[in-house]
């Protein structure tokens, strides 16, 4: 019987296994989707320190308790705006509404699922079942709206659902409508907001929005932020009010807007749609005189000269045109720059491309790469494939330019031995056009 390796092309001759082992490909490297945003706020329905994911509109009533237009979830609405994704958090623990109803021989005692006023919102209602006189309809309703039905003969047959649990003994008791009540928001203190960014830590996002004015406060937000950034490798952005950061990791918002709806957004709450629309936003794309949906005006308005000097100073705020309301120009606060970060650093489009890079080589790397490259000549060659790859996608994604292929990902490879690797990357991002400037010659 024969065997061994075959080469494709190659017939043998004999019967038997011909059998290759080959490396598998590298995981190929791909440009990750942005749109995620945190936002951590105090929740009239809600449970403590949880994140709630908030993708489509019918998750603000499922999860947040409020229909989308409530002025109750107005921030997450507006960070929704442009946000895939908002990522909720609970900051206040509250208590939750109940109330009770029958005889003291059975008894239902009904319990809000969350915490908050949203719970003084639900009433139950018992009445016999006129299709079985041995059972009682059983209602949950929300400000007058039917939640949840259900036909039972015993307390504990009844079922808990998305609103209320119910608990008790005996058969069920008739009331033509019991409130639950006692249902708080509770306070929120600056350890449930350190709390928040220490539960940051476990979740996968692009930007954190901070409405909050608390100096210090942001000052621990901003410390977060860097450390993420350069200890933990996680190249995030968070926006927060007026605060001059002078890090391109930090957007300082100044000022906000007016809706059509009279609403007034100021800068601590404009800074939800201003995450909302930096996590939304391409890593080839630019927000720079991106329209305010729904904006009727600026708030407050703000003349060019206070404009200039906002600008230089990295403030990221809105105009109105004469027709509609926009970003005045898509930066962060980065206004002190370097021999390692320059002018370009400020641009946010080009630091969402430089983020998106290191974000993903970490990401593929640690997950497909470490302990299954040798450290030779062939596992350099495998890298160096994959991360070509990569950049041949900004560079088509429009994110970077210039690409070269042969120079622009070069390993050292006197310096790469034992489990080290050093590799350099040059890249060319991509900016937007933003000022023109015409010659106009008058024949």
């Amino acid at each position: 019987m024969a065997g061994g390796i075959w080469i494709e092309g190659v017939e043998q001759v004999r019967a038997g296994l011909y059998m290759n082992f080959k490396s598998k490909a590298l995981e190929r490297m791909k440009i990750a989707d942005r749109g995620t945003v945190v936002l951590p706020l105090l929740l009239s329905w809600g449970e403590y320190k949880s994140f709630q994911r908030i993708d489509t509109e019918a998750d603000f009533m499922d999860n947040l308790g409020y229909d989308v237009n409530a002025p109750e979830v107005l921030l997450v609405r507006e960070a929704k705006k442009r946000a895939k994704t908002v990522l909720v958090y609970c900051l206040n623990n509250g208590v939750k509404a109940s109330g009770t109803f029958g005889t003291s021989s059975n008894t239902v005692t009904v319990t809000a699922k969350l915490a908050g006023v949203r719970g003084n919102d639900l009433m139950i209602t018992s009445a016999a079942d006129v299709l079985d006189e041995s059972k009682r309809v059983v209602k949950t309703l929300l400000k007058g709206r039917v939640v949840d039905e259900q036909r039972v003969a015993d307390i504990s047959e009844l079922k808990a659902n998305a609103w209320v649990s119910f608990a008790g003994t005996g058969s069920v008791p008739t009331t033509a409508g019991t409130v639950l009540s006692g249902g708080l928001n509770g306070l929120v203190n600056n350890e449930d907001h350190t709390s928040f960014l220490e539960a940051c830590e476990t979740q996968h996002f692009d930007v954190i929005a901070y409405p909050y004015e608390d100096e210090a406060l942001k000052t621990t937000f901003v410390s977060f932020i860097k450390r993420m950034r350069e200890q933990e490798g996680k190249k995030i952005q968070g926006v927060v009010a007026n605060y001059a950061a002078d890090y391109e990791g930090i957007i300082n918002v100044v000022n906000g807007v007016k809706l059509g709806d009279g609403t007034v957004i100021d800068a601590a709450k404009a800074t939800a749609w201003v995450a909302g629309a930096t996590a939304g936003a391409s890593i080839a794309a630019s927000n720079t005189y991106s329209v305010y949906e729904g904006a009727t005006d600026a708030n407050p308005r703000m003349k060019n000269s206070d404009i200039i000097a906002a600008l230089k100073q990295g403030q990221f705020l809105f105009i109105h045109d004469g027709v509609r309301v926009k970003v005045e120009k898509d930066i962060n606060s980065l206004v002190t720059y370097s021999q390692d970060r320059n002018s370009r650093f400020s641009k946010n489009r080009v630091l969402r491309v430089l983020d998106a890079i290191a974000n993903d080589f970490s990401r593929v790397v640690n997950e497909s790469y470490v302990g299954k490259l040798n450290n030779n000549a062939d596992g350099h060659a495998l890298l160096k494939e994959a991360a070509n790859q990569y950049l041949r996608q900004l560079q088509d994604a429009g994110a970077i330019q210039n690409v070269n292929f042969l120079t622009d990902f070069i390993i050292d490879t006197a310096k790469s031995t034992g489990d080290e690797v050093f590799a350099t990357l040059g890249i060319q991002p991509v900016d937007s056009m933003e000022k023109f400037y015409f010659n106009v010659e008058v024949q």
